[in-house]
């Protein structure tokens, strides 16, 4: 199997992982903190767990160039905007203006960050360990 579809499948592992900290969030700290404070939270430790997780794929699957880094962020971003309005709204029954809701950086939802950090962290990996 080549490295494109180990990184393209490992993306599960990214949904795994997130879905982990949502749980963590609602039925831990995100009933002691308003909604808000929680999701910022909850965004900066999923960028920590998923770094976590990225770091160590990078250390199995050593990336060979800038350009497969670059493909490999392009991939798990399309894989994760993706799922996250297709499942959210056709499974979930989630209105797109609530999916939407969590791209507002000026009302202080952060989740952008998530995505910006799992598009570029296969590069940022692959550099360090390059």
């Amino acid at each position: 199997m080549n490295i494109l579809m180990k990184y393209a499948l490992s993306w599960i592992g990214l949904v795994v992982l997130a879905i982990i900290n949502g749980v963590i969030r609602e039925k831990g700290y995100g009933q002691f903190m308003n909604e808000l404070s929680a999701h910022q939270l909850s965004t900066l430790i999923g960028i920590a767990l998923l770094g976590f997780f990225i770091w160590i794929l990078t250390g199995i699957w050593r990336i060979e160039s800038a350009k497969q880094a670059y493909l490999i962020g392009a991939i798990w971003l399309i894989l994760t905007i993706t799922f996250e309005f297709l499942f959210g709204h056709y499974v979930m029954s989630h209105p797109w203006s609530k999916l939407l809701h969590d791209y507002n950086i000026f009302k202080g939802r952060v989740w952008i960050f998530v995505l910006i950090w799992t598009a570029i962290a296969p590069y940022l990996f692959y550099k360090i360990r390059s």
